[in-house]
């Protein structure tokens, strides 16, 4: 499958119960991608001019994601910023919760060029609610997550 995107890539998810929410590709390394998400819900695909104003501080979710949404064109690309800025784009830290005693919480940081590169964890003794979630997503699961989150706001 050809790879039809890279950074700065800006992009329309479908939603579960209609509509569409917004993405763009802020680093890709081999099909993993790490993606800003941003509501609200739209009708229908919005033009690029639209979104490509949109920044980081304005997204409603940051998760790393596979691309077959992207390759199998299940994801309509809306355009392609032209002065990508990664620094404008930062890589999160991120949050593993263990699900097994001792239920400790561990701040998990990538590599900033590389979504699939995991270079350092440390312990966290707070909630951290504001940290993203360390998981990878399909496609269809990252559409579950962006459907429900748009849905409560």
């Amino acid at each position: 499958m050809k790879i039809n995107y890279k950074e700065g890539t800006w992009f329309a998810v479908p939603l579960r119960k209609g509509g569409y929410g917004i993405g763009v590709v802020a680093r890709a390394k081999k099909s993993r991608l790490l993606v800003y998400f941003f509501g609200p819900r739209r009708e229908s695909i919005p033009k690029f001019e639209e979104v490509s104003m949109l920044l980081s501080d304005a997204a409603i979710s940051v998760l790393r994601v596979g691309h077959l949404g992207l390759i199998r064109g299940e994801w309509p690309i809306i355009g392609q910023v032209t002065s990508w800025n990664r620094s404008d784009w930062p890589m999160p830290i991120f949050i593993r919760r263990e699900v097994l005693p001792p239920y400790r919480n561990w701040r998990v940081y990538f590599s900033d060029t590389d979504p699939t590169k995991r270079i350092k964890e440390e312990l966290e003794t707070n909630e951290r609610p504001d940290l993203p979630e360390d998981s990878l997503a399909g496609s269809g699961a990252a559409e579950i997550i962006l459907t429900k989150l748009l849905e409560a706001n």
